[in-house]
């Protein structure tokens, strides 16, 4: 049988820059949807669920999917066919990206960047390989291509010892025990302050929303539970982080499976999620527990929900208080569970585990809540 079609393990800077398209929403709507293509299946999801999460076809998954595989983040921009024929080659102009985005030190430049006029004179001098082309031409060339001019950033890499082998241990479960395997983090801070958003109106003529002056509401923590198998979120909200609040919410997710076996838990290793007290708790009820990478809290498959959860919740919002955000937010994931990835298919696994549960003798509640 032939392997499912599933992205390459992600390096950090491009687990984080998904990350941040995925929960800003920002960007054009192709980028926005691609990025949540990918950070899907690097969070173990198969082609029929990316397809259902982002109202796309499969075949256009999967061809995204072996794009980045085989071009990185450049994929997020697709590259539309038609126009004139070009005047240069695909090589010569393949020759020119890599050359305008390459620093010119390397090149034995005396200057740390590019300008039109200092690169158009290297490519018409450059040895061996001669490339006439006008600074206009030369510019479009490059605004095609996707390379522009843009301010310098920095990124952090993870310097966990043990980053492959934590990336390693969360690959396995997902793929082994995906029917006994959960996702938790916290999302927040959620202020009570009108949230700028988007939304259908007349032109021109965009949704208003009365600004505050001031933030009497606090805030509070969505701590969110996800189960990888059922493709089910649920979680509440809390005032704060801490222990207390992260066992509350394994607890939960142990309720969800409450027949013995092994349950593996995905989390990152903040102090509140590995305390003693949790430590000893899952040990003594089998629930094991995969800590992501240091500074890699993309390789938690629940990352990928929360960037929905923002956009359909809190964007274009302006919320009274945290109790009426808070039934937004338990509506929202009521709905999104009803409609979850192929009812047949989770049905006949409720039916399942029913009957184990039943032979077994075991007291189930159904799904889990809302509530931790």
């Amino acid at each position: 049988m032939a392997e499912p079609v599933r992205v390459r393990r992600l390096t950090d800077q491009e687990g984080q820059q998904l990350q941040r398209i995925v929960r800003r929403g920002s960007t054009n709507t192709v980028r926005y949807r691609r990025a949540m293509m990918l950070l899907a299946s690097a969070g173990g999801n198969r082609v029929p669920v990316i397809a259902q999460l982002v109202q796309a076809d499969e075949d256009t998954v999967r061809d995204v999917i072996h794009r980045f595989n085989e071009i990185g983040l450049a994929c997020l921009d697709p590259r539309w066919a038609g126009g004139r024929p070009r005047l240069l080659s695909t090589d010569d102009e393949d020759f020119v990206v890599q050359t305008a985005t390459t620093r010119p030190a390397k090149l034995g430049q005396p200057f740390t960047r590019w300008s039109i006029r200092k690169l158009l004179a290297y490519l018409r001098k450059v040895h061996g390989r001669v490339i006439r082309i006008g600074r206009e031409a030369l510019r479009c060339l490059l605004a095609r291509r996707g390379v522009t001019f843009q301010r310098t950033k920095t990124w952090k890499k993870s310097t966990d010892p043990d980053y492959d082998a934590k990336l390693d241990r969360i690959e396995h479960v997902l793929d082994r025990f995906p029917d006994r395997t959960f996702a938790f983090d916290e999302f927040g801070p959620l202020g009570i302050r009108p949230t700028a958003g988007a939304c259908w109106a007349e032109q021109g003529r965009p949704d208003r929303l009365l600004a505050t002056y001031h933030r009497t509401h606090g805030v509070t923590y969505f701590h969110g539970c996800y189960s990888v198998g059922d493709d089910t979120l649920w979680g509440i909200n809390r005032r704060r982080k801490g222990t207390a609040n992260t066992l509350a919410a394994l607890r939960s997710i142990w309720a969800a499976r409450p027949d013995g076996a092994p349950v593996y838990v995905i989390l990152d290793n903040l102090s509140a999620h590995n305390g003693k007290k949790i430590l000893r708790w899952t040990k003594n009820n089998n629930v094991h527990l995969c800590f992501t990478p240091t500074n890699a809290s993309w390789a938690n498959p629940i990352e990928t929900h929360f960037g929905p959860l923002r956009q359909f919740t809190l964007a274009n919002s302006n919320y009274p208080n945290h109790t009426v955000q808070t039934r937004a937010l338990h509506a929202y994931l009521r709905w999104r569970n009803t409609n979850a990835r192929h009812p047949d298919v989770l049905a006949a696994q409720r039916m399942e585990r029913a009957r184990i549960r039943s032979e077994k003798g075991l007291r189930w509640g159904g799904r889990p809540g809302l509530a931790a």
